[in-house]
């Protein structure tokens, strides 16, 4: 995630839509009082090898800590982040009123059944154990099937816009001019050579799980015209 003072924009970060790519790539831009939380040590060194900022202003301010934050602050002595795939409701309570109301935010969405294969693969690569995708559609959580969560608040969309991963390119000129950026962000190829099957995803996904993912991620779908065909 990134909330630039700079360019007053906000950037939640969604599962599989090249988030990290993104995050990178905006990264270019931002100054020292951003905020820009931390990605995987792999890809930090990518961001790092590319002469951008990393993470940096990423604790939250105490002015904006909920009762809550207070008790895990004092009893675990945890401290308050800003952290990857945060979802709105969340950057606004801790951003506050006046910083969430006044910034342009954006996030990215992508065809429901292509992203959960995404997922499936980079899963695979944090697993000692190789299961099918069924198997592991059944004990994934709905949080990481669906990005809904994440720019919504109230069932209602949260965000300014939300572009769509299948026009990446023509979207990337748009948040450029949205934020008054200098250029065209350029994407690092981050997380992308985990998936190993390149089949689409309708040879993949059997009806069982075709259905399974249509009703969790029913809202989504409906909202940006998605289909499995």
């Amino acid at each position: 995630m990134i909330i630039s003072h700079k360019y007053k924009f906000i950037f939640l970060k969604t599962r599989k839509t090249a988030g990290t790519s993104i995050e990178i790539a905006l990264s270019k831009f931002c100054g020292e009082k951003d905020i820009i939380t931390p990605i995987t040590p792999e890809d930090e060194d990518l961001r790092k090898n590319l002469g951008y900022r990393g993470p940096q202003n990423y604790a939250v301010s105490y002015t904006h800590y909920s009762l809550n934050d207070w008790y895990r602050k004092m009893i675990y002595g945890a401290k308050i982040e800003f952290y990857n795939h945060i979802p709105a409701f969340q950057v606004r309570q801790w951003i506050g009123e006046k910083v969430w109301n006044s910034y342009y935010k954006f996030c990215f969405e992508r065809n429901p059944w292509d992203k959960v294969i995404s997922l499936y693969y980079f899963s695979l690569s944090n697993s000692c154990t190789t299961p099918s995708f069924e198997e592991y559609i059944k004990k994934e959580s709905e949080d990481a099937v669906s990005n809904y969560r994440i720019y919504t608040i109230g069932n209602r969309l949260a965000v300014d816009d939300v572009y769509l991963f299948e026009n990446l390119n023509d979207e990337l000129a748009k948040i450029a001019k949205k934020t008054g950026l200098p250029e065209t962000l350029i994407l690092p190829r981050a997380k992308s050579r985990f998936r190993k099957d390149k089949r689409p995803y309708r040879e993949i996904i059997g009806q069982n799980e075709k259905e399974y993912i249509q009703k969790i991620c029913q809202k989504e779908i409906d909202l940006f015209g998605y289909s499995f065909e």
